[in-house]
Formats: structure tokens, C-alpha cells, sequence
């Protein structure tokens, strides 16, 4: 018997871990657990079960019981407070004319808290906000200030790819993108092509660019003149995957040779200068 069962709550992609206290679940079913904000209200989920050898020395909370007609009552409450208290905090920053964007609330289950997430692009006085939202709700308020990028977690969505984004799916932590990521990618560097659904850099950016920095090392630097079968030509593009080389001859021809069929002299130097006076910060994550 699995020491674990995986568990999804709403408004989360991602699957957390509990023990299932010597009893079997199914795909699918709905669960009350012990979380550390109190009960949890969430489906079973095994699709890709978490090896339980990894989970060892990890003390994991509880399944508490299969949800019973109560438990998803309240659930559905729990529900339907999230929606109203969205609208009528949309309301009052209208009122109080701050200048945040609120895009989700989350509600526990047994309502003894409201989290407000928002972004903005600096600091927000909501104090007022906080005192109407406590006299309406009679609960627990917190307001969250997080970055796009989280808010594209929490939201989901599909990317470029025709996949769900990756931070909504699988990712633990962000890393940081530079837009030297997609240049050592030979990309295109039209925002609109290589910015993800939170307007920022791709994740993904940074998932092969170890690889084409290690391979790049390999090719003669564009610009350097290379000796071919056909005689000497400038190089003008790499294909780095494919490990082809486009030339062009002094007399106009432009042509693809594998990089085994040239010869050039090879210094590291050449390659690691390749960007030299390029600014390698780390886009902002929020």
C-alpha cells in the first residue's frame, strides 16, 4: 500500500502530498485533509504518483476522511463566498480608486479567511479596503501582493507551445530569463514571440540555453572566415542542434556545411566574447 496519495485543491495545479492513514482512494475522489491552515477541502489525484522512498523523513498531514454530503455543502459555500466577496471587493477599490488589480480570492474551507491576490506596480495603501472587507466578511482578511508571474501560475493557461504553462504545472521556483537566453538560441527578439502569458521572458528560455552555450563553443564566431572543400567563406549563421554551419563564398554563394566538413582555428576566447558588452541581467520576477 502507497505510505502517500497525492491531492489537488481548487484554484492549484499543483499536487501535494499526504498520508492516507492505512486507507485506499481512488482517482477522482474528494477528501477533507489536514493542512496547516485547517481542514483542506480537495480531489485525489495518482497521475504520476510521487515515489514514496522520496518522501522518506517527511512527516506528511493526514487524510482526514472522504468527503461526506456536509463537507462538499460547505465546499459549495466556500465557493460561492470567493465569487461574492471578488465582486464586492472590486466594488470598493473602484470606490477607493486604488490602483491594484485583483484577480483572485481564496477562501478556506470552514471561511475563517479571505485571501485577496492582487498585483500592482508599486506599494497600496489598503488599509480603508481591509476595514470594509472585515465589516462585510465578519473573517480573517489578508491581502497578497504577488508578481504576473504568479499570477500566471495561479490562473493557468495555454502557452506558445499548445501545452498548460509550465509554472501553472510543474515548476517549483522561477528562474531567472535574460534576453541573452534567446539570442545564444539564435530566437527571434520580438517581444510578442518569446514573452510568456505574464507579458514577461518565457520560463522555457532558460531550459536549453546551458546546452547551446556548451555546443556554441564548438563553432567558428560569426563574421570569421573558415576553410571549406570549396575554399575559403565567411561564416554568417550557426544551426546548433543540427551542427551545420551557413557560409557565404566571395563570390555571393551562400551555402550550409556540417561543421565537420570545415576548418577554423578554435579559441575559446572567440566564442565567450561573442556577446561582450550585452547586459545579462535577470528580467524582474515580480
Amino acid at each position: 500500500m502507497s505510505k502517500s496519495v497525492g491531492v489537488k485543491f481548487k484554484n492549484s495545479n499543483k499536487v501535494y502530498y499526504f498520508d492516507p492513514d492505512g486507507r485506499t482512494y481512488n482517482d477522482g475522489d474528494q477528501v477533507v485533509v489536514d493542512t496547516e491552515r485547517g481542514p483542506g477541502f480537495g480531489s485525489i489525484i495518482n497521475e504520476g504518483k510521487f515515489r514514496d522512498d522520496l518522501l522518506e523523513g517527511i512527516e506528511l498531514k493526514k487524510v482526514i476522511r472522504v468527503a461526506n454530503t456536509e463537507d462538499i455543502t460547505q465546499y459549495k459555500r466556500s465557493c460561492e463566498i470567493e465569487k461574492e466577496a471578488m465582486a464586492f471587493c472590486l466594488k470598493c477599490v473602484n470606490e477607493l480608486a486604488l490602483e491594484m488589480n485583483l484577480f483572485q480570492v481564496e477562501s478556506t474551507f470552514e471561511i475563517t479567511k479571505l485571501t485577496f491576490f492582487f498585483t500592482a506596480d508599486g506599494r497600496v495603501d489598503f488599509r480603508e479596503l481591509v476595514k470594509m472587507l472585515v465589516r462585510e466578511y465578519r473573517t480573517k482578511i489578508e491581502m497578497r501582493q504577488v508578481g504576473v508571474r504568479n499570477q500566471a501560475r495561479m490562473w493557468g493557461g495555454i502557452g506558445r507551445c499548445g501545452r498548460e504553462i509550465c509554472c501553472a504545472t510543474y515548476l517549483a521556483n522561477f528562474e531567472p530569463v535574460s534576453i541573452r537566453m534567446a539570442k545564444e538560441q539564435n530566437l527571434s527578439l520580438n517581444p510578442t514571440k518569446i514573452s510568456g502569458l505574464c507579458g514577461r521572458l518565457m520560463c522555457c528560455l532558460n531550459y536549453e540555453f546551458d546546452t547551446y552555450r556548451y555546443l556554441r563553443k564548438f563553432f567558428p564566431r560569426i563574421g570569421t572566415t573558415v576553410e571549406t572543400d570549396n575554399g575559403p567563406a565567411k561564416v554568417i549563421r550557426h544551426n546548433i542542434i543540427r551542427g551545420l554551419v551557413t557560409v557565404k563564398y566571395f563570390g555571393g554563394t551562400e551555402l550550409e556545411v556540417h561543421l565537420s566538413k570545415i576548418s577554423f582555428k578554435h579559441t575559446q576566447e572567440s566564442q565567450d566574447d561573442e556577446y561582450e558588452g550585452e547586459t545579462n541581467e535577470p528580467e524582474s520576477l515580480g
